[in-house]
């Protein structure tokens, strides 16, 4: 059976999961070997996963074609966006001895890519247990807080890893699955090339390999014909594109270059959408669509450390000043949802806002109360600021903000947008390392605790916010600690209730995403998150 986070063990109990991947066939299609599909993707900053700036979604949607997993997403028509339901990946089964600890058992046969230094030899638990311990060990991997639970690594034989824990962690599973963790690397590899930042150094057991690299231009993947899953991936070429130019992406879309939507994860913005979609009809009228709320999550970081963050009526007072749907009518059509501390996209685990108490006041549009707490808290004139800022390649992005800093400049606060390069934005702004304020995106995780663990728990390098909440880290742990879900959920909606109050973070509303695919693209269904790879390994293009 599958294991999921409700197979998870009760308190004292046992569970053991047995898994497979099995490819869900459409129904009315036979698959068919063969064919390139072209997506427009990031040029990457480096190619290691787990160094110093390897948390960047530019390198980890590249390394989800070419690297596997223990364990592994569920993708597929068959699987509704926001939903993550977990199986294995080179792992063919686990269990949960106790709280603490996990055995895996891995299969048997699966290969590395015929590509020095590895040359194709299989893959064993000694891979694992070095990939592991370099994610939580490499200086400067920002992700390296999401195994931070990991106490040990051990490999009793060839095939089976023992995971001990420092503390119970009941996100311990849906982490391994994330594409943001532990990819599975070769200790050869960063033996001959000294890390992996090289795209030489790009050797994995996926279901494609890196061709060709091509900086700022693109890079080619080819099917791994030794893939541990007999018969896949269908698709024999990836062509990634890289294309930083809006216009220019939707003409090639328009002209049928792209299989799938140019923007995050395979979707096109709504303004460009109600832009070229009666156009679409007749020019690619097999396109296929759905609707679903997204997970990336813009919010304006501040110093709450210092003043004059550090005072909740400011906090609130900006809160207010923000017309979260006249932005969404600007840059979305007005197709889009506010959101709570965790996104309604995870809807799982997003509080509704008509339950969020007395937070839910915060998020409503009143200038006038935002200029009253100002003065209230001392700044009757408001104050000065500094905004960082990265574009990340988004119109709709720079658009936001410039809405953002009138808002805020219509309550007396002049925020100065400190623009700054994507590579110079993410060193620095994006853990935390600013004046004033930040705003952007938040990293669009699949699941709440690293929304919330990572964002405020004190010291993790994306509390951005500098929160120090001995309430809030409470109930951070707790909910860490809780296996049974319905419990667990009912302590993440209490810390979704109290942040709403505290607006350590400002959060905006995501526009509604609109996936799109090409119509003979098959066997494919879109998703949150970085995994482009993992939502095509069984698609397959039928003309």
């Amino acid at each position: 059976m599958d294991c999921s986070r409700r197979d998870v063990l009760t308190l004292g109990g046992l569970t053991l999961a047995a898994t497979t991947l099995r490819p869900a066939w459409g129904r009315a299609d036979t698959p068919r070997r063969g064919g390139t599909i072209t997506i427009r993707a990031w040029d990457p900053p480096h190619f290691d996963l787990h160094g110093a700036g390897g948390f960047s979604y530019k390198s980890q949607v590249v390394l989800s074609f070419t690297h596997s997993r223990l364990l592994r997403h569920k993708a597929g028509p068959a699987v509704p966006p926001g939903v993550f339901p977990i199986e294995g990946d080179v792992a063919e089964s686990w269990s949960q001895p106790s709280l603490t600890t996990y055995v895996f058992k891995l299969r048997r046969g699966v290969r590395w890519h015929a590509k020095p230094p590895v040359n194709g030899r299989e893959l064993t638990a000694e891979d694992v247990r070095y990939s592991v311990e370099r994610f939580l060990t490499t200086q400067g991997n920002a992700n390296a807080q999401m195994l931070q639970s990991v106490d040990k690594v051990e490999t009793p034989d060839k095939y089976t890893v023992k995971f001990t824990l420092k503390q119970p962690f009941a996100w311990f599973l849906d982490t391994l699955a994330n594409p943001m963790a532990v990819a599975i690397v070769a200790k050869e590899c960063v033996d001959k090339f000294g890390d992996l930042r090289k795209p030489e150094s790009v050797v994995g057991t996926g279901p494609w390999m890196l061709d060709s690299y091509r900086p700022n231009v693109g890079m080619t993947l080819v099917r791994h014909p030794g893939y541990f899953m007999a018969g896949l991936p269908h698709i024999d070429r990836v062509e990634l594109v890289v294309d930083e130019d809006n216009a220019s992406r939707l003409a090639a879309f328009l002209s049928g270059k792209y299989h799938l939507g140019w923007e995050f994860p395979g979707t096109i913005n709504r303004t460009d959408w109600v832009q070229i979609k009666d156009t679409l009809q007749q020019k690619r009228p097999g396109l296929r669509t759905e609707d679903f709320p997204g997970n990336v999550m813009t919010h304006i970081s501040m110093r709450v450390d210092r003043p004059p963050f550090n005072d909740v009526r400011v906090r609130r007072a900006m809160s207010l000043a923000l017309d979260r749907q006249g932005i969404l009518d600007s840059i979305a059509e007005g197709a889009g949802t506010p959101n709570p501390p965790v996104p309604t996209a995870l809807k799982e685990w997003s509080i509704p806002m008509a339950q969020l108490g007395e937070g839910g006041q915060w998020y409503r549009y009143d200038p006038a109360e935002a200029k009253r707490l100002l003065a209230q808290a001392g700044y009757p004139n408001g104050f000065a600021g500094s905004m960082c800022f990265t574009t990340y390649g988004s119109t709709i992005l720079v658009d936001a903000a410039q809405l953002i800093i009138k808002h805020l400049k219509d309550i007396g606060i002049e925020a100065r947008l400190d623009q700054k390069e994507y590579g110079a934005y993410a060193a620095s702004c994006l853990v935390g390392k600013f004046e004033s304020m930040t705003y952007g995106p938040q990293t669009p995780f699949l699941d709440p605790d690293n929304f919330l663990y990572g964002q405020y728990y004190p010291g993790e390098p994306k509390n951005q916010s500098h929160i120090n909440d001995p309430v809030v880290t409470d109930l951070l742990v707790r909910q860490r600690r809780t296996f049974d879900v319905t419990q667990r959920r009912q302590l993440i909606h209490d810390i979704q209730r109290y942040l709403a109050n505290q607006q350590y973070y400002v959060q905006l509303a995501s526009p509604t995403y609109t996936a799109v695919w090409d119509g003979a693209l098959k066997n494919y269904g879109p998703n949150l998150g970085y995994d482009y790879g993992g939502r095509l390994t069984a698609a397959w293009l039928h003309r």
